[in-house]
């Protein structure tokens, strides 16, 4: 059987681990469809006092998703640009998006929708979510993937509810998820493929 549900729906009936990466996927193609076609006023629309925008939010996602699947997952050096701009400001990816435009290399190369696409299904089929990976608290307790899953459902759940209001303000799409048939104008890539 075929099925014509879009890539980023969740199964209706699949194993926790597919449930959770299809939670992820459905988050992340929302937060990409409520970016997707913008032009650079679009993505440094501010709404109020908020210094927040949807270019700044795209950045801020794409290194969190390269800092879970690279460093907290394995212990491996994130790299740049993060690396080389984090220090010292935990607010860079959100500050220097007012600088970027849809095409430059930092947008289009690093999007929410790639970064954790570097890496694969293994550490899922390897080790499954219960497996520990390399980020640990102070006294010495790891995490497990389940938790860095878990964690990045949570960071997209917070931004996506904040992308909704930016995109409504910059041309008035509302929408919970993109419709069936969307595909991202700058390519839309997914972990789970």
């Amino acid at each position: 059987m075929i099925s014509s549900d879009p890539p980023w729906e969740p199964p209706l009936a699949g194993t926790e681990a597919e449930h959770l990466v299809g939670s992820l996927e459905r988050l992340r193609a929302t937060f990409r469809w409520k970016a997707d076609g913008l032009d650079s006023a679009g993505l440094q629309t501010r709404i109020g006092a908020s210094s927040l925008t949807l270019g700044g939010l795209l950045k801020h996602l794409a290194s969190v998703g390269d800092d879970v699947f690279t460093r907290r997952l394995s212990g491996r050096r994130i790299g740049g640009p993060w690396e080389s701009e984090w220090a010292g400001d935990g607010d860079w990816a959100f500050t220097s998006a007012a600088d970027d435009t849809p095409s430059g290399s930092t947008r289009s190369g690093r999007t929410p929708s790639n970064g954790p696409a570097r890496g694969s299904r293994r550490p899922l089929t390897e080790g499954g979510l219960g497996q520990w990976v390399h980020v640990s608290t102070p006294d010495g307790r790891h995490a497990s993937l389940r938790r860095l899953l878990c964690d990045l459902i949570e960071e997209y759940g917070r931004h996506a509810g904040h992308a909704d209001l930016l995109r409504e303000a910059v041309d008035g799409l509302v929408g919970e998820d993109p419709p069936a048939d969307w595909r991202a104008s700058t390519g839309w890539s997914s972990w789970s493929s």
